[in-house]
């Protein structure tokens, strides 16, 4: 009897489990059923249409065996970039979709560029499109072009196999702001409601190339009030700005020392810096205090590197020159621009939130009126062994 009952669900488990088995392929979609997003771009027209462009990558049929013989010098076949216009970002989309074969997906998307026009005429209603599709990248690393912005994707770069590989490094490497399309619209959403992109800029091809065989690059920052583009940084300026939101990772800092002939490099190993908000009746003000550790990388001078004096001296020298990178970005960000990207307004909010609530409506004109005090503590824990032993003879020349 026991048997029996032991075969009986035996039997109605096996058609059970058969059904969990084949439950999850049901939805499932073969990779060279798809045409997959790498970056995309967004144009204005002077109608005020919308223009989308996407960098496709196109899988084939026995990719997986080609994969090792795929080239990675002046672009990739299997690359391809296609526009579609509409009035909206989502009819742009549906009408790329009617023009290729192949499901688009956007699960891949590692790159998204708006346009010098599109930035100017406000992207706040693009993020929120980005943020409600479903399939693409929170994550997604947000640029702005200079120009138009579909130039970019149709780049062939000389290393990476593609626009959006060769964006994605560029990325990585920290040398200006990295801003991710979840950070991008906190910062819309925030107190001052500013924001900032890196700014591209396509760099002339060598010589003997194409006009396509180059690469774009970051050479500033696009500055948004609201969710409109009002001004721009040049690279010295966004390096200030870095060291404003703590966001420096890569600063190589060359000054001649006074009273000395040559120069001295310093790497930047490790950097912090603090927002100290105080206000005293009328009076509002911010510190911002900065923490430096570096080391020397180049010393074409004749100064002794190891004697502590020395050392000293040129800790503050090292000091005074980030103070000025960053007073020059507050210049233009504070007094010129009237932006706050540099978290001021959280800051205040946070500490006298009773304070912040009766200027928060005029914050644009507060701004200017804040005093700010840089302050920097820059420390070299690595003068360099050759500090001691290398001299120079009074024609420059080593003896």
């Amino acid at each position: 009897m026991r048997a029996s009952i032991v075969r009986f669900g035996a039997w109605v488990m096996l058609p059970a489990l058969a059904l969990l088995v084949l439950a999850g392929c049901w939805d499932r979609k073969e990779l060279n059923d798809l045409a997959l997003v790498t970056a995309a771009a967004i144009d204005r027209t002077e109608d005020d249409a919308i223009v989308l462009s996407v960098q496709l990558f196109v899988p084939r049929a026995g990719m997986s065996n080609q994969m090792g013989s795929i080239g990675t010098s002046g672009g990739d076949d299997m690359t391809v970039v296609r526009s579609a216009k509409g009035k909206t970002i989502a009819a742009a989309m549906s009408r790329l979709q009617e023009r290729f074969p192949r499901k688009i997906f956007w699960g891949h998307s590692e790159a998204l560029i708006f346009g010098e026009s599109t930035a100017k005429s406000g992207i706040r209603e693009l993020v929120d499109f980005f943020l409600r599709f479903p399939q693409p990248r929170e994550h997604a690393n947000v640029f702005v072009s200079k120009g138009e912005a579909k130039k970019i994707l149709e780049l062939l770069p000389p290393i990476e196999r593609n626009q959006a590989e060769a964006l994605r490094e560029l990325s990585r490497s920290r040398v200006g702001l990295r801003i991710t399309l979840m950070d991008l619209a906190e910062m819309l959403i925030s107190d001052p409601g500013h924001a900032v992109l890196p700014l591209l800029a396509i760099l002339p091809p060598p010589e003997g190339k194409g006009p396509q065989q180059t690469i774009a690059n970051i050479t500033g920052t696009a500055v948004f009030r609201e969710d409109r583009l009002i001004g721009t940084l040049n690279q010295q300026l966004s390096r200030g700005l870095l060291w404003l939101r703590d966001e420096i990772r890569y600063s190589v800092v060359t000054f001649s020392p006074e009273g000395s002939d040559g120069y001295l490099s310093f790497y930047l190993l490790r950097s912090h810096t603090k927002l100290v908000p105080r206000i005293e009746g009328e009076r509002w003000s911010m510190t911002v205090k900065i923490r430096t550790e570096n080391d020397v990388i180049e010393n074409t001078t004749a100064l002794d590197l190891l004697e502590p004096d020395v050392t000293r001296k040129l800790e503050a020298e090292l000091e005074r020159a980030i103070e000025r990178r960053v007073g020059q970005a507050l210049e233009r960000l504070q007094h010129v621009l009237r932006t706050d990207v540099m978290g001021f307004a959280d800051a205040f909010h946070r500490k006298y939130p009773r304070e912040w609530r009766k200027v928060r409506d005029r914050w644009d004109k507060k701004l200017p009126e804040v005093e700010v005090g840089v302050e920097v503590d820059a420390n070299i824990l690595r003068p360099g062994e050759s500090g001691s032993i290398v001299t120079r003879s009074g024609n420059g020349k080593r003896p």
